[in-house]
C-alpha cells in the first residue's frame, strides 16, 4: 500500500511538472515567434522605405505586410497553444464565438475593415466627407481609420491641423463622400455682386472671360475623367466648360461664375480669379461692387415722369 502511494504521488509530481515546463516551453516559443515576427516586419519595412519613393504605395505595401505578420502570428501562436484541442478549427470556432457575444461592435469595425480593403470606398491620401467630418485620409487600421480635418472653422476646405479618428463601423451607418473617386473634380461657385447702375452684360462677359482663363485648363483633362466615371456610374454632364449665371436680389445683380476645380486647389483658384475681378472691374467706371448702403429715393427727381429741369436740379444737388 505505502509503495503504490509513492508510486501514485511520484506519478502525479512528474505529471505537474512537466505540464509546468511544457507551459514554460509554450511561453518562450510565443515570446519568440512575436520577437522574431516583429524584427521581420521592421527589416522588410526599412527595406521597402529605401526602394519604393512613391509616399502612397509605400504605406499600402506596409499596411498589407502588417496584416500578414498580424495573421501568421494568430496562426501561429494559436496552433502552439491550442494544439491538444485536435484541430484549428476548434480553436478558431471557440474563439469567433466568445468574440461575437463581448465584442459585437469590435467585430463590425473589423467587418468595416474588411469591406474597405475590398471594396475601396476610400484609401489613404482620399479626401471624404463622413457626416459632419472632412478630411484626407491619412491612415486605415483594424478598429478605425484616421483623418486630416479640413474645414470647420476654416474657410475653403483648407486643412485645421486636427486628427480625427473615426470607427469604421461608421460607413455602414453614415454616408460618405469621395472627393477623389470617381470624378475626381469638384464643381465650385464664385458669387460676385454688383449695383443695378452697373453695366451688368459687360460684366457678365468680363467674368466669363476669367473663369475661362483660369479653369479652361481643366476641362480636357476633365472630359476624361468624366468618360472613366461615366462607365462605372451614373454620371452625366453636358457641359464642362465655365459658365456665368445671372441673378437678381432685392439690392444688387449676383453675377455667379461656376466653373470645375480640383478638390484640394478650390481656395487658390478662387483667390486668382477674385484677384483677376478687381484688376479688371478697377478699369471700368461703368462697373461697381455692391455691397450695404443706404440711399434716398426722391420720385420726384429719378422717377420716370421726371422732368428734364428736375434731373437738372439732381445734378446740381450731386455736385
Amino acid at each position: 500500500m505505502k509503495g503504490n502511494f509513492l508510486m501514485d504521488y511520484s506519478k502525479d509530481f512528474l505529471i505537474k511538472f512537466l505540464s509546468i515546463k511544457n507551459l514554460h516551453i509554450q511561453i518562450l516559443f510565443s515570446i519568440l515567434t512575436v520577437t522574431l515576427l516583429y524584427f521581420l516586419n521592421k527589416t522588410i519595412t526599412n527595406m521597402l522605405s529605401i526602394r519604393i519613393q512613391d509616399v502612397k504605395i509605400r504605406y499600402r505595401y506596409k499596411k498589407i505586410l502588417l496584416y500578414i505578420i498580424f495573421i501568421l502570428a494568430f496562426v501561429l501562436i494559436g496552433a502552439l497553444w491550442f494544439e491538444e484541442s485536435g484541430s484549428l478549427i476548434t480553436f478558431f470556432g471557440i474563439s469567433a464565438a466568445g468574440i461575437a457575444i463581448a465584442l459585437k461592435d469590435l467585430i463590425i469595425n473589423i467587418a468595416a475593415w474588411v469591406f474597405i480593403i475590398l471594396k475601396r470606398p476610400f484609401e489613404a491620401g482620399d479626401r471624404i466627407q463622413i457626416g459632419d467630418n472632412s478630411g484626407d485620409v491619412i491612415d486605415i487600421r483594424i478598429f478605425q481609420f484616421t483623418i486630416l480635418e479640413i474645414g470647420n472653422w476654416v474657410d475653403a476646405d483648407q486643412s485645421t491641423g486636427r486628427i480625427i479618428h473615426i470607427p469604421n463601423s461608421s460607413i455602414f451607418s453614415i454616408p460618405l463622400a469621395n472627393y477623389d473617386k470617381g470624378f475626381h473634380f469638384v464643381w465650385n461657385e464664385i458669387p460676385v455682386s454688383i449695383t443695378y447702375e452697373s453695366n451688368w452684360k459687360k460684366a457678365k462677359i468680363i467674368l466669363h472671360d476669367i473663369a475661362n482663363e483660369h479653369a479652361e485648363h481643366m476641362s480636357p483633362e476633365a472630359q476624361k475623367k468624366v468618360e472613366a466615371a461615366a462607365r462605372r456610374f451614373m454620371i452625366f454632364y453636358s457641359k464642362l466648360t465655365p459658365i456665368v449665371y445671372t441673378d437678381v436680389k432685392s439690392s444688387y445683380i449676383t453675377l455667379t461664375i461656376r466653373y470645375l476645380c480640383k478638390p484640394r486647389y478650390r481656395r487658390g483658384s478662387a483667390e486668382k480669379i477674385w484677384e483677376h475681378i478687381l484688376e479688371e472691374f478697377a478699369k471700368h467706371k461703368d462697373i461697381d461692387f455692391a455691397y450695404p448702403t443706404q440711399r434716398i429715393y426722391s420720385e420726384l427727381l429719378e422717377g420716370k415722369n421726371a422732368t428734364e429741369k428736375d434731373m437738372g436740379f439732381k445734378v446740381n444737388i450731386k455736385e
